[in-house]
C-alpha cells in the first residue's frame, strides 16, 4: 500500500503554525510527514520561511507517533555538512527514532544568501557527494578528517549520535543524481511522477528502497477560490526544477512566471474538494513506482478545514489507491 504524507511547508505559514499542522496530520490519520527547508519563500505571497530545523526539534516533542524528514535540506552551501549531520543526529534522538534526512543539489533561492555565489550543475553535483560522503562518514561514529576538493572536515566527531543513523533521503532530477542517490542514499525523493527516474535510482543500487514523491494540492469546497489561491501561491511550481534551482529570489520567480494563468495551474494541481480528482492525480506517483507519497496543500491559513475534510474523505479514498 502507498503511505500518504503530509507536507510542512515553511514557506506558508510560521513556526508555531507548522508545529500545529503536524500535530493535526498525527491525528488525521498521515502516515509520515515532510518539511522543507528554505531561507525565502518561492514568491512573497506565500509570505513565510522559519528555520526547519527549529520547527522539526519542536514538533519532535509535539507529537509521539508520525515520522518526520527534510524535504529537502542543501548540506553544501548554507549549511557544511558535519553540521548538516549533527542536526540530523540529534533530531533522530529528539524523535526517538523517527527523523529521515532528505537531502538535495539544493536551489540558489536559498542557498545565495550566505555570499558564496551558486556554482554550475557539475560543480553542486560534486560538492554534494562529498557532501554525503562526510555526513554518512560521521554516522559511522568515530573522528572524521575528510579533505575534499569542496570540502575539508578536521577531527570531527558527533558525541550525541543514535543507535539508528538516520537513513538518508537522496532528491532526484536526472541520471547523474540518480546514480549518486542509488550508491549513496537509504531512499529517492522526487518531485514529479517520472518513472524513468525510479528505474535510473533502481539501476544504480537502489533496488528495494523507498521512493518518495510529493504532490502539491489545493482542497477548497469553493474551486474556483482553490485556483485563485493555488495560482497566486504556487504558480512557481509550473517553471520545472531546471528553471527552479537557479532563479535567486521570490521576485525573480513573481517575473518568470507572470503569464502563467490560473488554468494552466489548476491543470496540474488538483483544485476544490471532488476527491476523485486528487485520487487521480496521485495515481501516475503510484503508477510510477512511488512507495510514499507527500501532499502539499496550498495555503497556510486553509490547513484547518483540509484536516477535516482529509480525515473523512481523502484518505480512505487513497487507502484503496
Amino acid at each position: 500500500m502507498v503511505q500518504i504524507g503530509y507536507t510542512m511547508m515553511t514557506e506558508q505559514a510560521g513556526p508555531r503554525d507548522l508545529v500545529d499542522h503536524v500535530v493535526r496530520a498525527e491525528e488525521t490519520g498521515f502516515d509520515f510527514s515532510v518539511t522543507s527547508d528554505h531561507y525565502a519563500p518561492w514568491l512573497a505571497s506565500q509570505g513565510h520561511a522559519p528555520y526547519a530545523w527549529s520547527v522539526l526539534g519542536a514538533a519532535a516533542q509535539a507529537t509521539s507517533r508520525i515520522p518526520l524528514m527534510t524535504y529537502v535540506t542543501c548540506p553544501t552551501v548554507r549549511y557544511h555538512p558535519a553540521v548538516v549531520a549533527q542536526k540530523a543526529a540529534t533530531m533522530q534522538l529528539l524523535s526517538g527514532g523517527r527523523f529521515r534526512l532528505g537531502v538535495g543539489a539544493g536551489e540558489n533561492l536559498n542557498e545565495h544568501v550566505v555570499g558564496r555565489g551558486w556554482p554550475g550543475k557539475s560543480t553542486r553535483h560534486e560538492m554534494f557527494t562529498e557532501a554525503l560522503e562526510i555526513i554518512r562518514a560521521l554516522f559511522e561514529g568515530g573522528t572524521v578528517t575528510y579533505h575534499g576538493n569542496h570540502f575539508d572536515v578536521d577531527a570531527a566527531k558527533l558525541w550525541d549520535l543514535p543507535d539508528q543513523a538516520p537513513p538518508i533521503g537522496v532528491a532526484v532530477s536526472g541520471e547523474r543524481s540518480c546514480e549518486i542517490a542509488g550508491r549513496l542514499g537509504d531512499l529517492v525523493i522526487a518531485t514529479e511522477p517520472k518513472g524513468d527516474l525510479i528505474t535510473s535510482f533502481e539501476k544504480h543500487g537502489g533496488a528495494g528502497k523507498p521512493r518518495v514523491g510529493q504532490l502539491p494540492i489545493c482542497y477548497d469546497p469553493d474551486r474556483d477560490a482553490a485556483v485563485r489561491r493555488a495560482h497566486d501561491q504556487f504558480r512557481w511550481f509550473a517553471g520545472g526544477w531546471k528553471v527552479n534551482s537557479e532563479l535567486p529570489d521570490p521576485a525573480g520567480f513573481a517575473g518568470a512566471t507572470q503569464f502563467v494563468r490560473q488554468e494552466d495551474v489548476a491543470g496540474t494541481i488538483p483544485c476544490g474538494d471532488n476527491v476523485d480528482d486528487f485520487v487521480e492525480a496521485v495515481r501516475p506517483y503510484a503508477e510510477a513506482g512511488f512507495t510514499e507519497i507527500a501532499v502539499v496543500q496550498v495555503g497556510g491559513d486553509h490547513q484547518r478545514e483540509f484536516f477535516d475534510w482529509a480525515g473523512k474523505k481523502l484518505l480512505p479514498a487513497l487507502r484503496e489507491l
